[in-house]
């Protein structure tokens, strides 16, 4: 029973985590209703291959394309046409292929510049929004360190900010303004468009996904201690997002979920994407979301960067076999953590292969 409850609470935890995301992406004009049908797909491609990686909004995919692109148009046909690039590398198996190529140390230095990279986003939040992502730090923080349970961490710190937040918005008398009434929408097929601002917005996305697939899926499998193969889950995301952006819906993509560390890790992901499809469908997103304040998550990623991704990951790319291997880890390490995962990739290789060349 209790493994039952902490795959429902990890679900509740990620959507939570998910809404903020997904306002953002109303705010760039994408439709809600359309973007279900990406969670519907993600929800069968998960429990058809038992991948415990799960898809959801993700801030980085949804700026890009709301800022490459000028209008409605070009956006939805970059995510259309990035997706549809993904799909062919994941079905010709690339991706598995790249991570057995490039070897553990600079697969290590991604993940531990990933965890560097939540870490900094999880400060921001803290800074922008002091008193709620002070609580939610600290409120994950405590829970981690009495449960080392990352679905308690994450319903924990996201809860009590949350309600800290909306005793705050009562004080100030802000929740008196009246809400914007959310838009009629339906499912409707978008014409797409080809152009140089398409292409270069489809390859844009598609670089930063490949990157973000190999990091994201090894940590969510080091969280799980299941095996996740790369080009299955690429192609899943890769389907949902071809069939969100054609009918006027946001990109979503592999994110990485407190689910993969629930007890029954591919259900609870399940769960997850199921119950935001049902959000999106009967237009809730708007209504709860101003619930929910953006930095709520802020704890969780500070725990999940900072304490379970850093560390072990960082260890293992600065201390490699090989002459040199430290300093390709901390390269790609550094690289992802100030750029991303792709092109921390990117500078791993190209630093590995001129130490070669001169004996290094």
């Amino acid at each position: 029973m209790e493994d039952i409850l902490q795959d429902i609470l990890a679900a509740i935890s990620v959507v939570l985590n998910g809404l903020p995301q997904g306002l953002l992406a109303l705010a760039f004009g994408f439709a809600s209703i359309p973007t279900a049908l990406a969670f519907v797909v993600g929800a069968v491609g998960n429990a058809a291959t038992s991948n415990v990686a799960v898809i959801s909004y993700q801030a980085e995919t949804i700026t890009l394309a709301g800022t490459m692109g000028k209008n409605m148009r070009e956006r939805l046909s970059m995510i259309f046409f990035g997706a549809s690039i993904l799909l062919i590398i994941g079905l010709f198996g690339v991706l598995e292929r790249v991570i057995d190529w490039i070897g553990p140390v600079i697969t290590s230095g991604m993940m531990a510049g990933v965890g560097l990279m939540l870490s900094k986003v999880a400060w921001d939040m803290a800074k922008n929004d002091r008193i709620i992502g002070a609580t939610s730090i600290f409120s994950a923080l405590m829970v981690y360190m009495l449960t080392k349970d990352l679905v308690y961490t994450i319903t924990a710190s996201v809860i009590l900010s949350s309600i800290v937040y909306n005793i705050m918005k009562k004080k100030s008398g802000s929740d008196k303004q009246e809400s914007k009434p959310v838009p009629k929408e339906g499912l409707k097929m978008q014409k797409l468009i080809l152009n140089s601002t398409v292409v270069r917005g489809a390859l844009a996305m598609a670089c930063l996904n490949i990157g973000a697939n190999i990091a994201f899926g090894r940590i969510n499998e080091g969280i799980a201690g299941q095996s996740v193969n790369v080009d299955t889950l690429s192609v899943i995301s890769s389907l949902a997002d071809m069939a969100s952006s054609l009918f006027g819906g946001a990109p979503v993509e592999i994110i990485i979920s407190a689910t993969a560390s629930a007890p029954h890790a591919v259900w609870s992901g399940v769960l997850m994407m199921i119950i935001m499809a049902v959000i999106l469908f009967t237009g809730m997103l708007p209504k709860i979301g101003k619930y929910v304040p953006s930095s709520s998550i802020a704890g969780f990623l500070m725990i999940l960067g900072a304490m379970v991704t850093l560390p072990g990951n960082a260890a293992s790319a600065l201390t490699g076999e090989g002459a040199g291997s430290g300093i390709v880890g901390g390269v790609t390490m550094v690289m992802t953590a100030i750029t991303d995962p792709f092109i921390g990739m990117l500078s791993g290789i190209v630093v590995e292969t001129l130490m070669n060349w001169f004996g290094m």
